[in-house]
């Protein structure tokens, strides 16, 4: 789950970034030119990118990862490395 919203994440961030620069782009060329591009054949034309990208990082900063609680817990026991051994447990010694 949790990679999945990374995903969003950057997938959001692309379309953002598109979107903002086809806009400079298409602003460059009208003031060059002297022309107004048409631009409704954006693929972003419309879309609020910014606003799907705001949604996509709140909810990935609201992300909760159970793991963390697991050592979080483990780091304020005296014996944390032996705690975060049994929810880490090192596959190399497995293999011995």
């Amino acid at each position: 789950m949790a990679d999945k919203r990374v995903v969003v994440v950057l997938e959001s961030i692309n379309g953002d970034g598109y979107t903002q620069g086809y806009a400079e782009c298409t602003q460059h060329v009208n003031d060059a030119l002297r022309v107004n591009w048409d631009t409704h054949g954006s693929a972003m034309h419309g879309v609020d990118t910014e606003a799907a990208h705001a949604a996509a990082k709140t909810e990935y900063n609201n992300l909760h990862l159970p793991v963390m609680d697991l050592v979080t817990t483990a780091l304020q026991s005296d014996e944390f490395v032996t705690q975060l051994n049994e929810v880490f447990p090192d596959d190399d010694e497995d293999l011995e």
